[in-house]
């Protein structure tokens, strides 16, 4: 029969000399809560028969969970996996100058709302709009926390209880089960679906206008491709159909390219300022995918339009923090004086020559002192460039259990994300930032040491 009256109360663990210094580290409150949390655990171990620990293996599993609970949860880690747009590790990295944007705004007062020269409250779009111009060739720009919130906005402000036509082909789901529909249904606008899952003509745009109908949007293929016998309108087509109608065309671009693709060896991405040229109204898309900067929804287009969508009270709710702000506006001014392939990782990462990231694979395997370097393939990532890869080269590694393995790495200080493939162990050298080489080879080093 088990015997509770050997487990200790929280007052006896309480005056142990290494618990009431955990109570001066952090809080009476919380070792309390760290004890009870144990105790409980233990009373259900000795119900099941197990064996009663002492008082000092109490005291060190409180004084585990206290430390547990006191550990950062959101952490940097090394990407080794070649996924430059890794969804689960944060998208895009921010450039220096976007760092030190955040640094010096969050770490002082700032003139997020107000307007220095005049001496009043301002507009914190007042520190984005000009430059949004500048990149996109707009009339008006405007950011909100994330390209959905930028869709659900738009939508809601300029098309609900209204008629708005998008292409069967388009009725997209991203990640977690988001999809399309889903947003224009919460929004109040009125789906209208046209054309079939493959094709779609401007005639079938055309022959679902009505008194009713307020917009047409297109959403662009970002995560998958419709290949063999498809067709869709050119977005100028459906432009030139919504002018001669009198209704809006909103293009939701997703990734939102602001350089061409072709040059770094992968398919045209559809640009915002192509979109812009072609008689978008309105282009919504993310910052942190293909612009490379902070996490945002970025809507530019008509001025009155955007002038509209800005005053609406929801705009409030989505509005984007001084953060994320700071970090677009030193990421834009990248693209505005060329330098986005020098300054912004994740441009840097795919312009990076291939016979650059060979020798940074060769001098890892020297390092080491084993593995070998071998051909393989960089995604893009993100919901960008649906099956477009980058030729690249690999340090390979090879050992018994390699899944074990990359558990380790995931476990070193900083945590390496790496691929398994063919029972290998893998680190593509393209997403791994510069200055993260010593970490990877003394987390390497380490992991391999516990083999």
């Amino acid at each position: 029969m088990s015997d509770f009256r050997q487990i200790p109360s929280v007052e006896q663990l309480l005056e142990a000399h290494q618990v009431d210094r955990l109570v001066r580290s952090f809080s009476r409150q919380l070792t309390i809560r760290a004890i009870q949390e144990v105790l409980g655990e233990i009373r259900k171990g000795v119900a099941a028969s197990f064996k009663m620990p002492n008082e000092k293996e109490i005291i060190a599993r409180v004084t585990e969970r206290i430390s547990l609970w006191n550990a950062r949860s959101l952490v940097s880690v090394i990407n080794a996996t070649g996924v430059v747009l890794h969804t689960n590790l944060g998208r895009a990295p921010l450039s220096h100058s976007s760092l030190e944007a955040i640094q010096q705004v969050d770490g002082n007062y700032s003139n997020l709302e107000f307007d220095l020269m005049a001496g009043k409250r301002g507009s914190r779009m007042d520190h984005i709009e000009e430059l949004l111009v500048q990149v996109t060739g707009a009339e008006a720009g405007l950011v909100v926390n994330n390209n959905a919130a930028a869709v659900l906005l738009v939508l809601t402000v300029l098309t609900r209880r209204h008629r708005v036509i998008i292409s069967r082909s388009q009725l997209v789901e991203i990640g977690g089960g988001f999809r399309v529909s889903d947003v224009m249904t919460q929004s109040g606008a009125k789906l209208v679906e046209v054309g079939t899952t493959n094709r779609v003509h401007v005639d079938d745009y055309r022959d679902a206008i009505d008194d009713q109908t307020v917009a047409i949007l297109r959403a662009h293929h970002s995560n998958f491709k419709i290949v063999g016998f498809t067709s869709e309108p050119t977005l100028k087509e459906l432009a030139d159909l919504a002018r001669q109608k009198r209704i809006i065309l909103i293009d939701d671009l997703g990734s939102g390219a602001l350089l061409d693709t072709v040059p770094f060896g992968l398919t045209h991405e559809p640009m915002v300022q192509e979109s812009m040229k072609a008689g978008a109204d309105i282009v919504c898309f993310s910052g942190d995918k293909l612009v490379g900067g902070p996490q945002a929804g970025i809507i530019v287009g008509d001025k009155e339009l955007i002038r509209k969508v800005q005053k609406h009270p929801l705009m409030r709710a989505l509005r984007p923090d001084k953060s994320c702000l700071a970090a677009l506006e030193a990421t834009l001014r990248h693209y505005l004086r060329n330098e986005a392939e020098k300054e912004i990782p994740i441009w840097k990462m795919i312009s990076t020559p291939v016979t650059k990231i060979k020798q940074r694979a060769n001098a890892w395997v020297k390092e080491l002192g084993r593995g070998e370097v071998i051909a393989g393939k960089s995604t893009v990532g993100g919901g960008s460039l649906p099956e477009e890869t980058l030729p690249t080269f690999l340090l390979s590694l090879d050992f018994p259990k390699p899944n074990l393995f990359s558990t380790r790495l995931r476990k070193e200080n900083p945590p390496i994300i790496a691929r398994v493939e063919k029972d290998r162990v893998v680190f593509d050298p393209r997403t791994v930032l510069p200055d993260q080489d010593e970490s990877l080879l003394k987390g390497i080093k380490h992991s391999q040491q516990l083999e």
